[in-house]
């Protein structure tokens, strides 16, 4: 009987050995960190939002949106101008049109990371300047292959209306001037937020 039942012992103490710092974990307290739930924040039901605007990205002239602060030694002989780091504030519309109504900045950077074609990588903050969502920002990290059809990057956070936000942006080059680089860009923005 003794032989029986040995197994089954270690077994248990065994699982209990393995299980109780995890079972427990939830049960001490941190000094770092407390459970919350959403209605402590005044956070109410998720919300889907889509956003639509125009990006203007100014590289020439004498007052540029988006001037070059880094590049490697190869940038210049790169076909993809590797390596080259842009910092932008870039203004936000309603329409196409640079003069219609402003609604924020693209403020951040972008930079060359692809030795085979021209990928960006982009990171920013959409800063809304106008309406509902003036003082709010979105934050995208993403890769933005900038001559294909429509590229898709991540929002990855915000803040004001837009705090715990998630979804994605689609960008479409509407213009691209081949002289100076200038572009506008449309995108569409799909975010969950509370």
């Amino acid at each position: 009987m003794a032989k029986s039942t040995s197994p089954k012992f270690f077994l248990l103490f065994f699982a209990l050995l393995v299980l109780s710092p995890l079972l427990a974990t939830d049960a001490i307290p941190q000094p770092f960190s407390t459970s919350l739930s959403p209605k402590q924040l005044g956070l109410k039901r998720q919300k889907l939002s889509h956003l639509h605007f125009y990006f203007h990205d100014t590289v020439s002239g004498r007052e540029p949106t988006a001037i070059l602060v880094a590049e490697s030694p190869a940038s210049n002989t790169s076909k993809t101008f590797f390596g080259s780091v842009f910092m932008m504030d870039d203004p936000l519309t309603l329409q196409p049109d640079p003069n219609s109504t402003l609604v924020g900045y693209a403020q951040g950077i972008y930079a060359s990371a692809d030795q085979r074609e021209v990928g960006l990588l982009m990171v920013l903050n959409f800063v809304f300047v106008d309406g509902k969502y003036n003082g709010s920002t979105l934050s995208m990290l993403g890769r933005n292959p900038i001559f294909d059809g429509v590229r898709e990057m991540p929002i990855v956070g915000g803040s004001g209306l837009f705090r715990f936000a998630n979804g994605y942006a689609q960008a479409r080059t509407h213009t691209l001037d081949s002289k100076t680089a200038d572009a506008i860009v449309e995108y569409n923005v799909f975010v969950f937020h509370y």
